[in-house]
């Protein structure tokens, strides 16, 4: 008899764990834009297909799934922004909208499919205002040095 997962087996892995409790390794990955872009303008501009609500569900899904990963490229910009900094507040409001629309349930309805594409386009909308703010990265100097208690957002 093989000795399996929970049946003494040495377990061995090769996954290694990452400590990222800021997002910033996430943050550098590029977001794939176009596609949802599309979708969210076929969305918003086409005439109600009567899609089944499973098909609405599944699109539902991939824009909240995409909104999630925006928010969060958002967030790290609009965090680096200094106070003062004109784009600073409308990009705290989307994203104050954006976290109260991603908590609510999701319905497979054309009205939430809409819905979840008007957040897709509005947060790419604010995204953009925000080009050219560069995200920072957290060297482990960076991190050793700072003092305790703070994140590196702080």
């Amino acid at each position: 008899m093989q000795k399996g997962y929970g049946q003494g087996a040495a377990a061995t892995s090769t996954c290694t764990v990452l400590y990222d409790p800021d997002g910033l390794i996430e943050s550098g990955i590029p977001l794939d834009r176009a596609p949802f872009e599309a979708l969210a303008t076929a969305v918003l501009t086409g005439a109600d297909p009567g899609l089944p609500a499973g098909d609405c569900q599944q699109i539902a899904l991939a824009l909240t799934g995409h909104a999630r990963a925006v928010v969060t490229d958002l967030h790290h910009r609009a965090r680096l922004l200094p106070a003062e900094d004109a784009r600073r507040t409308p990009a705290e409001a989307v994203l104050d909208a954006a976290e109260q629309h991603l908590s609510a349930p999701l319905q497979g309805t054309a009205h939430c499919v809409r819905s979840r594409a008007a957040l897709v386009r509005a947060l790419y909308e604010q995204l953009d205002r925000l080009k050219g703010t560069s995200l920072r990265t957290v060297t482990p100097d960076a991190e050793r040095d700072r003092p305790a208690g703070q994140s590196a957002r702080d």
